[in-house]
This record gives structure tokens, sequence and C-alpha cells, in this order.
């Protein structure tokens, strides 16, 4: 049995997918059971309990060989945002702990592979030791920047006609991965699981802000304006599109780590995904 948090994410509900695909037995941790209907119509098992609740995560973990899991982003908690994703952290800890549940794969991001100011991503290092001090197994699936990341411009895009930059440069190249790519090498590491814990840096096409702005602008039939925000104004910036305020300034943080040679790839292996901006397009907007 393998148990995959955030099924109804995009990259929980293709490694549930996947695995089902195999013929394995899988059950689905959600906060919202609906959202998990297509997944039982499968055969998936749907077990209702958040990632913050330790004793519910403890026995949804009940005899599983394996279990999936990431550290999500919750804007309903965003006021203290991360002091709640750090009890997420620990709260997966303790479950993993004590269901005993031998395998845990991890879904991390290039970024936590530095110690601070990396926004998001200094809860996600926080959830890597605490996980390693908790599991016998850990494999860390460190994903560079989303491709679905994209879509955030979309608004901005349709009615203005402008990409926002709040990339340190438009034209500096950097690793992607799609999350459907991330979601196929966490069920492969699942179904196959390493001797030892490891740390994987999970790389793909490289672009630079220029380009996924040319790319989204390609889809949409518009030629998209760049428009770089200063770093002064990227918080506002951001609260004003309807963030919540320690949310956006961790963001901020987050965008300062693209900055070319900022982040160092520390993994024992690499592994890469193939799919292009193209793709990722095509799949949500279609044409």
């Amino acid at each position: 049995m393998f148990v995959i948090a955030g099924a109804s994410g995009r990259t929980g509900k293709v490694v549930a997918e996947t695995l089902l695909s195999k013929g394995q037995q899988v059950r689905v941790v959600v906060r919202d059971v609906g959202k998990a209907a297509a997944l039982r119509e499968r055969g998936a098992e749907v077990v209702r309990a958040s990632l913050d609740d330790a004793a519910g995560l403890e026995l949804a973990l009940k005899g599983a060989v394996g279990f999936y899991t990431l550290l999500p982003e919750d804007l309903g908690a965003a006021a203290e945002f991360h002091p709640h994703r750090r009890r997420m952290a620990d709260a997966m800890a303790a479950a993993v702990r004590a269901s005993g549940v031998p395998h845990v794969v991890f879904l991390s991001g290039t970024p936590a592979a530095l110690p601070d100011g990396n926004g998001p991503a200094r809860d996600v290092r926080y959830a890597e030791d605490a996980l390693r001090a908790a599991a016998r197994k850990v494999t860390i699936l460190r994903a560079s920047f989303f491709l679905e990341n994209v879509f955030a411009a979309l608004p901005p895009a349709k009615h203005e006609g402008i990409y926002p930059n709040f990339h340190p440069s438009a034209d500096f190249a950097f690793p992607t991965v799609a999350t459907r790519d991330i979601g196929k090498v966490a069920a492969r590491c699942l179904l196959e699981p390493p001797a030892a814990s490891e740390v994987i840096d999970l790389l793909g096409p490289e672009y630079s802000v220029r380009d996924l702005a040319r790319g989204l602008g390609k889809a949409l039939g518009k030629n998209l304006q760049v428009v770089d925000v200063p770093t002064l104004a990227q918080v506002d910036a951001l609260t004003r599109a309807g963030l919540p305020k320690p949310y956006a300034e961790a963001l901020v943080e987050l965008f300062a780590c693209y900055a070319p040679g900022r982040i160092p790839l520390e993994g024992h292996r690499t592994e890469r995904g193939a799919t292009t901006l193209d793709e990722v397009l095509r799949g949500e907007l279609g044409g």
C-alpha cells in the first residue's frame, strides 16, 4: 500500500494515477474527499486527513510501505505563513515516526539547498530535516522551477498584454520542470526505493522569463511585453494581486534566489524531465 498526500494537486494526482495504472494499492490523503472522486473510481482508497494532524495522518499511514508527501502553501493560514508550515512539517514527521512507514518521498525544491533567504523553501528545508530524523529512508526530490508557474501570469497576460517579471533577470535561463514529470519520478522512487536516503535534483528544460513570456504569448495569440517589477515594489504588487502579505514577502525572497549562480545543486544524483513549456501550455490552454 502506498499513501499519497496532496492527491488533488498536480504532482500527487500524477503519483496516484501512475501507481494505480501499475496495479498498486493506493490510499490518497485529501482534505476534501470530493476532489478525489476520480481516483476513488479508479480503485484508490480515499481518506480525509490534514497534514497538520499527526494523529489522523498516522492512521492514514497504517500498513503503508511508501509515502509521498509535500509541504503545501496554505494561503488560508498565510497570516502566520512560516509557523503554520513548520507545524505541518512537525506533524508529518511525528506521523511518519509513529507509523513506522519505511520509505518517504518528499517533494522539495532546489532553493532548499540554501539555508535561509529562500522564502517558502526555508520551511521546505526544515521539513526535509524533520523527515530525515523521523523516517528510516527518505528520498528528497528537489525540483527546479515549476513550468506551471507560468499560469500565474495569465490574468495580466490576457487583460493587459504583459508578463510581469519578478526575477532578477528576464534573460537568465534557469532549469524548469513540469509537475507531470515530478509525479512520474516520485512514483518510480516509491516503486524502486533506494538502498539509503538520498537527495535528487530534478531538472528539465531551461527557460528565461522572456522565454516563458514568449511561449505564453504564442499560446494566447498575443505578443506579451515583459515588465520588470522593481524589487522594492514587488510585495505591494503581489498583495494588490490578492496574495496575503506574509506569503508575498516569502515569494519575493524566493524570486531573488533565481539570480545567476545563486542556487547550488547538491543532490546525490540528477533526474531530468523532458516535458516542454509548449506541451504544458497545450495541456492547460489547448491548441
